[in-house]
């Protein structure tokens, strides 16, 4: 008889007044003990909907039921058989509307927690197991992957396992893309990522890094060095600004170039030598996960006071629950159905305050939400001295700029049928560059989708 304890086995995390001045991170994980009394929640369907939800097809049911029975390292394999980032994932997805949005048990009560059963497994393995890798047969065909990031990861490990010769081209100094630069040490310890990166570079995969395609290299040239086929997964890293008065004062931030110096160049870190604005009051714009990293990393600099402003509700937020959760509990103070309209400076050109409007919600607009209406007359202004835009993101243009037949919508993201397949020949690509900003299970799935279809194309068997 399953656990039909309509709870989730709670998470332990750190105390939200002690994590705000660290850079640990604030999840705990489950223990065994917990992880088998979550596992036995799983009613082990035979229609396997959770499954439907996941991007990359994880084998759900399958890997729980080993959890159950505490054979911990045969549900890792059982995940490593469709997904190459299981640390990853487990603690970055957001399960809640995937798989577990499937889930039986959440008709009734909480889903079982996929997520934290799928970090539990990725982390016992990695404290007590050695991997044995070993590479495939090789097929002799090369290609190459744009980025380092989750979609060009992914895309290269399943091409690797294939036999493929896989070499990836890296703009940054260092692999994992949005992993490394973009998501904090306290949600996802760097550690965990190299651990991943270490386990494709041993299925053969190169990474070549500071290597920016369409300057150093262009795609017609790594077609003449014998590529025969390109991913491009260089995600959407061009931070995008409202065009308000005094964007250009000091003191204002894209969330890129803020998260960037803070996580992967260590700007928190004594003695390291990357500069960092130490503001006292500063101010988030907008509403996703990514404006809920850089609230929450501003607090652990010692950022006095930190808002997050936002257009509509708090119901209308588009961050994960967890970590606007996390976000309240460690002080981050929320300003919604607000809208900043003007950047104040003072005398030497540093922000000094916000001009902002007040809002309201009214009929919903053509994403579903309800479309936020400016209160006339409610202009107020919020005293800070940094601003950090975080209002999504776009392509870099360079790669469609200097390859010829390769096709952008007109925001840019590369145009694609459902393989990847882009509008040049033997060119696929997946994640950001193609659907703009979005989370990296997503980018995973269309990393894998685009492996398959340029096996196919290049053993004639292309699926269009």
């Amino acid at each position: 008889m399953p656990n039909m304890n309509p709870k989730k086995v709670s998470m332990p995390v750190q105390d939200p007044q002690v994590r705000n001045h660290n850079f640990d991170e604030v999840a705990l994980g489950y223990t065994p003990e917990q992880a088998m009394e979550e596992a036995d929640r799983c009613l082990q369907c035979k229609h396997k909907p959770c499954v439907n939800g996941c991007p990359v097809r994880v084998q759900i049911p399958e890997f729980i039921a080993k959890v159950k029975a505490g054979d911990f390292e045969e549900a890792y394999q059982i995940i490593k058989e469709t997904n190459a980032l299981p640390a990853v994932c487990g603690r970055v997805c957001p399960q809640e509307s995937q798989c577990e949005q499937k889930c039986v048990r959440g008709i009734k009560g909480e889903a079982v927690a996929i997520g934290r059963l799928e970090r539990f497994v990725a982390d016992y393995h990695m404290a007590h197991e050695k991997d044995d890798i070993k590479k495939a047969k090789s097929n002799g065909h090369k290609v190459a992957v744009i980025g380092a990031g989750p979609a060009g990861l992914t895309c290269a490990g399943d091409l690797a396992k294939k036999g493929y010769d896989v070499t990836i081209f890296e703009a940054l100094h260092e692999a994992g893309g949005v992993l490394v630069y973009g998501i904090p040490e306290f949600r996802l310890p760097k550690a965990i990522v190299k651990k991943e990166i270490d386990a494709l570079k041993a299925l053969g995969v190169k990474i070549e890094t500071d290597m920016v395609i369409g300057k150093v290299l262009e795609i017609d040239e790594l077609f003449d060095q014998g590529y025969e086929s390109v991913f491009v997964g260089s995600g959407a890293g061009l931070p995008n600004f409202m065009g308000l008065p005094g964007e250009n004062l000091n003191g204002v931030f894209s969330a890129n170039e803020f998260l960037t110096r803070f996580n992967l160049m260590k700007a928190y870190q004594e003695g390291v030598d990357t500069p960092i604005f130490k503001a006292k009051k500063a101010a988030i714009i907008g509403g996703g996960n990514v404006a809920m990293d850089a609230a929450r990393c501003a607090k652990r600099i010692g950022v006095e006071e930190v808002y997050i402003v936002y257009r509509r509700s708090m119901n209308e937020l588009p961050a994960r629950a967890e970590e606007v959760e996390h976000a309240e509990e460690e002080g981050i103070i929320f300003k919604t159905l607000t809208n900043p309209v003007k950047i104040l400076g003072d005398e030497n050109g540093y922000v000094k305050g916000m001009e902002c409007v007040e809002m309201e919600l009214g009929e919903p607009d053509e994403s579903g939400r309800r479309r936020p209406i400016v209160k006339e007359g409610s202009n107020f202004v919020l005293d800070i001295d940094c601003m950090i835009m975080s209002i999504g993101t776009s392509p870099n243009p360079l790669i469609r700029q200097t390859t010829k037949g390769l096709d952008a919508n007109k925001w840019g993201c590369l145009v694609t049928d459902e393989h990847g397949k882009t509008t040049r020949e033997g060119v696929y690509a997946g994640g950001d560059a193609v659907t703009g900003a979005a989370t990296v299970i997503l980018a995973m799935g269309a990393g894998k989708e685009a492996a398959e279809a340029m096996d196919a194309y290049i053993q004639g068997k292309d699926k269009n």
